[in-house]
């Protein structure tokens, strides 16, 4: 089949589980042709050599697929929107592609282009755009600066690993949500939008993000080590833990706390909504996503900007309590897996160190705080739950 060139184009780097289940169909729901990318050779012929995959909806009262059609040997017409899911490691990797395809736009005279990291991390496309820049000449950031926007976003939808007939198929939940900011769009259409239905803009990013890092990100891995820590497969089967579901429960109370008094755009009523909505997903039986998966590089989960540590460092400016996150943070400096190079890593790091000192290295917090105390505490407890199983 030959590509339309009138129709819209988007090419998303990374044919992942994220790029398949989410962005790239909502793109081809809204009109957009779109063109992955991916260093996996193996997904990419087989993507050429099918054509198409299913979409499947893993909810119990929801269930159903849709196709989604890829052609990606055909030529690609003008390039209106660029998206990423590789992983945040990897951004620097795709610079250099991005920033010849800017040089070649200027060359060409081409339109507006939108350039959005849809990773799972602050400050995503920034991050991408400053790797971007070192790769380009000063006439092409000119260039840049006037007709390509990179925007920054928030993005939630889980897509578990998923076993089929088809080894393109993705599963995934019903809900999904993609926020990006508006500030840096370039060519939005009168409605005061990029045309994707899907895609929410909002001038408060940093509230969304946070939102999703204090709440969801908290919850599910609190979730995860806590499970892993009772002999749970599945995120399903250890938030039917009443024990577990207290603490994963209390631990997005006390982020939303703390998301409230710092973002007045977060409303208290909202956020209970949000967090209820979240125990919902959790309790999906038809969404299998394995403790060992969401639990994986605990070292980059336990970072002070991350899901773990980053509601803490925030609740301390409000001196609000953090108890249940406490325990998120200790199960976390339990979790065991061999094949988990920063499980194994913080594991060795806790036998050689102590616990004591690997705390105050992770956090950054010192014997003496009320925040120490309650991690310390907290460890004590949760070794105790282990102990249990």
């Amino acid at each position: 089949m030959v590509v339309d060139h009138k129709q819209l184009c988007a090419i998303h780097f990374g044919a992942g589980n994220i790029g398949r289940g989410f962005i790239g169909p909502l793109l081809v729901q809204f009109g957009y042709h779109v063109i992955f990318l991916d260093i996996d050779t193996d997904v990419i012929n087989k993507a050429n050599e099918h054509r198409e995959y299913a979409v499947h909806t893993l909810e119990p009262k929801k269930r159903g697929h849709y196709d989604c059609h890829r052609h990606l040997r055909d030529p690609a017409p003008d390039v209106k929107l660029v998206t990423t899911s590789v992983g945040l490691p990897v951004l620097p990797k795709i610079a250099g592609p991005i920033a010849r395809g800017i040089s070649q736009r200027r060359k060409a005279g081409s339109g507006p282009l939108n350039v959005i990291a849809c990773e799972n991390g602050v400050g995503a496309t920034e991050k991408l755009r400053e790797a971007v820049f070192e790769h380009i000449s000063e006439e092409d950031k000119k260039y840049a600066k006037e007709h390509v926007g990179f925007a920054d976003c928030s993005v939630d939808r889980i897509v578990p690993p998923f076993e089929n007939d088809s080894p393109l198929d993705v599963g995934v939940e019903y809900f999904c949500e993609w926020i990006v900011e508006r500030g840096p769009l370039t060519g939005i259409d009168n409605s005061g939008t990029l045309g994707i239905k899907g895609m929410a803009l909002t001038d408060d990013l940093p509230g969304y993000v946070e939102r999703k890092l204090f709440t969801f990100n908290c919850g599910h891995a609190t979730t995860a080590y806590l499970g892993f820590l009772k002999g749970y497969p599945t995120i399903f089967d250890s938030i039917q833990d009443e024990e577990i579901l207290r603490i994963v429960e209390g631990a997005m109370q006390e982020g939303g706390a703390a998301l409230v008094k710092k973002h007045p755009t977060c409303t208290l009523d909202e956020q209970q909504k949000y967090i209820k909505r979240t125990l919902d997903r959790f309790r999906n039986p038809n969404v299998v996503d394995n403790v060992k998966r969401v639990g994986r590089q605990p070292l980059r989960k336990l970072a002070k900007n991350d899901r773990l540590l980053g509601p803490v460092y925030t609740a301390r400016e409000y001196r609000l309590p953090i108890d249940n996150i406490a325990r998120g943070i200790a199960a976390a400096m339990l979790y065991e897996n061999d094949e988990d190079e920063q499980a194994a890593e913080l594991k060795n790091e806790i036998e050689q160190q102590g616990v004591r000192n690997v705390i105050t290295k992770l956090t950054g917090f010192n014997e003496d705080s009320e925040e120490f105390k309650r991690i310390q505490g907290s460890y004590d407890v949760v070794m105790r739950m282990k102990a249990r199983n």
